[in-house]
């Protein structure tokens, strides 16, 4: 594809204005169809691990080539699961990519690093074989050590959530990763054991679905191995659910050994496709309310902040395995209190917001103080992002931000009139914001595949909008 040059306009006093060509561009491609429903996206590596809302990649790849050229900066100060960033680095760009989630960071890394296939191949076939020879003659070993690494709050965690099989055989595949020195290749395998925790139908752990705010455990669950039915003596009423509930919320526990081979030789398809980039990406443990990067130095933003008031919270899935890499439940929690979009409020700096977002804030506050706050803060964190990326970006280029609405106490937050009016305000022009409704069936979300205006969690997830921000020139 031939890359589109963007003249300089420049007025009577002989100064640039703005780049009517670069602005006209970025306002047709908001106006083109943004679903991609009938398109692949799980090429490369983009399929190596399942993560919230994440959006399609042909969606970052459509801006980064049609409005950057080979070696520009591409930042994703909200990376996620690294969707921008891998585009970058498959298209010759330069890929900053910036989160503050632990496993968003191993994922995004993982995504753009080459590995050698042989290795990888005769280290996972490895992983497996010790593996499986731990939980046959090593289980007690694998059960002392867990027991002196594990607090009790984290261990009633993992009580709750995974069966007495399903923690040793998860205790048996991470001891042998863990054993691994190359940090590359280890991550590889870490992101891999990940995969079959955290998946939108709950992996081998009890949950249902993880792609929900708040994950539903299964009340009857087929240990298949052993041919036996465990009822979860916490999920009361299982007897006087009818039995179609009943097979609703009936699951069936895979073997972590199994699912981690089949994952694996996944993942490793996944690294065929991705062969070997010029620029490696710089990924960067950071928050996008302030950004570790010199002013005007970035040359494209794409990008995806969270919803409104923890509509999904990613950390709820991210635990699920995080727990088995040596974080505790309160460190998680705690981590958790510091994402854009959280509920608490102690030290939450709140921003004066302009005229249209302060009534939004005002109309839901006049309902729910409490609830009103936590919008505050959303949109006051969003300020400081936003006035980040203006402050990040170069002149005559444009920020990318891709946004789904939230439903509070029956209001529309109005997100993407709300962001763009901030953005206004601190100085960004708003050409058009475009609108694509979301695949349920291939996207992890907590909505099912048939759309109904009635439940709350799918009035706030059924469409996103992207919103253009174009920087001008002085």
């Amino acid at each position: 594809m031939a890359v589109q040059q963007f003249p300089q306009i420049i007025d009577d006093a002989g100064k640039p204005r703005f780049n009517a060509i670069y602005r006209e561009r970025l306002a047709a491609l908001l106006s083109e169809d943004l679903d991609f429903h009938d398109q692949n996206s799980g090429y490369a590596s983009h399929n190596f691990h399942s993560f919230p809302a994440k959006f399609p990649p042909q969606l970052p790849r459509r801006f980064i080539r049609e409005l950057t050229q080979p070696g520009d900066v591409v930042l994703d100060p909200m990376m996620g699961s690294g969707t921008t960033i891998l585009e970058a680095f498959l298209a010759g760009r330069h890929g900053v990519g910036i989160d503050i989630d632990p496993l968003a960071l191993m994922i995004s890394k993982v995504k753009v690093t080459s590995l050698n296939i042989e290795q990888i191949t005769q280290l996972g076939n490895l992983i497996l074989k010790e593996a499986k020879l731990s939980v046959k003659e090593r289980r007690h070993a694998l059960e002392e050590a867990f027991e002196k690494h594990c607090d009790l709050k984290t261990r009633q965690f993992i009580d709750r959530w995974f069966a007495p099989e399903t923690q040793i055989e998860l205790l048996a595949l991470i001891t042998e990763i863990e054993k691994i020195t190359d940090i590359s290749i280890r991550a590889f395998f870490e992101v891999v054991f990940s995969s079959i925790i955290i998946t939108k139908s709950g992996g081998v752990s009890f949950a249902l679905d993880l792609a929900h705010t708040r994950p539903h455990q299964a009340k009857v669950v087929i240990t298949k191995d052993y041919n036996k039915v465990v009822s979860k003596k916490n999920l009361t009423n299982s007897s006087s659910s009818s039995s179609h509930q009943i097979s609703i919320l009936t699951k069936t526990i895979r073997s972590a050994l199994e699912e981690f081979r089949r994952r694996f030789q996944q993942n490793l398809n996944g690294l065929l496709e991705l062969g070997l980039g010029e620029i490696q990406p710089h990924i960067i443990l950071g928050n996008a309310q302030s950004l570790p990067l010199n002013d005007v130095s970035v040359d494209l933003i794409v990008t995806s902040p969270p919803y409104t008031s923890n509509a999904i919270d990613y950390m709820r899935a991210h635990k699920f395995s995080l727990v088995w890499m040596g974080y505790t439940i309160d460190d998680l929690s705690q981590r958790r209190n510091k994402y854009i979009g959280g509920e608490a409020m102690r030290d939450i700096a709140l921003e004066e917001l302009p005229d249209n977002t302060a009534k939004v804030v005002e109309g839901i506050a006049s309902q729910d103080e409490k609830k009103g706050r936590i919008l505050h803060r959303y949109y006051s964190e969003m300020t400081r992002t936003i006035n980040e990326i203006f402050r990040v970006l170069k002149p005559g280029r444009a920020a990318i931000i891709v946004v789904g609405s939230s439903i509070m106490l029956g209001r529309d937050t109005k997100t993407p009139t709300c962001l763009a009016e901030i953005g206004q305000t601190i100085g960004f022009e708003v050409p058009k914001i475009g609108i694509r409704s979301l695949d349920r069936d291939r996207r992890m979300l907590p909505a099912g595949s048939k759309l109904n205006l009635d439940s709350q969690i799918q009035q706030r997830i059924h469409k996103e909008y992207v919103i253009g921000f174009y920087k001008p020139q002085a």
